[in-house]
């Protein structure tokens, strides 16, 4: 008889291969999170900013407005973000992936040669982004090797009809076909998705 291997706590024992493996069959888009480093920001210190490349970041409420991100518990750049109190998020535009690239490596200044603004709510933000999305830490909970942050949205950059994202998938970075960004059709049970475009969505 096949017996299943267990956990000490009951659960069955997952191969970690098998799991990224098959969660890369999900396709996400790839965002940077960014703040300053300890005194930098609006006041005009000197304190680099901080960030790193971040592929598990979802919308999560219209109201209030909050999103979340999923730092790994040893990342330097979340305990900035995490004493800082706020982070802006980048979404990469398809261009990018040299920008990925150095944000999700061990450089120490991973701005060297980045374009950059600070923002009126003093957060670094990448020039060339599809969009920004500026929030404060609201919570934080435990998730295992990573933490679960969700940030209350304070401010939004305009969006726009042009750019394509940079995407990742199967461990590689992918794009959209042009041809295939037809709009879905409406259908009640896509309601509650924050991503649709209807008139009442902030995204």
């Amino acid at each position: 008889m096949e017996t299943t291997t267990v956990t000490t706590d009951g659960h069955p024992v997952i191969d970690p291969k098998q799991f990224r493996t098959v969660l890369g069959q999900f396709c996400t888009g790839i965002t940077v999170i960014t703040t300053f480093g300890d005194g930098g920001g609006a006041d005009g210190n000197s304190a680099p900013p901080v960030g790193f490349a971040c592929q598990s970041f979802a919308a999560l409420s219209l109201d209030p407005p909050l999103v979340l991100f999923c730092p790994t518990k040893g990342s330097r750049s979340w305990a900035a973000i995490e004493k800082s109190g706020s982070f802006c998020v980048n979404i990469l535009a398809e261009a990018q992936q040299p920008v990925c690239a150095r944000f999700g490596s061990r450089e120490e200044d991973k701005f060297a040669g980045v374009p950059w603004h600070t923002t009126e709510l003093g957060l670094p933000a990448l020039d060339d982004a599809l969009a920004t999305i500026e929030c404060r830490v609201d919570s934080v909970v435990d998730g295992g090797d990573h933490y679960i942050v969700i940030g209350r949205v304070l401010s939004l950059s305009e969006s726009t009809e042009s750019g394509r994202p940079l995407l990742f998938y199967r461990g590689q970075y992918t794009a959209i076909e042009p041809e295939k960004t037809t709009p879905a059709p409406w259908r009640a049970d896509l309601e509650h998705f924050l991503t649709t475009t209807t008139l009442d969505t902030w995204l």
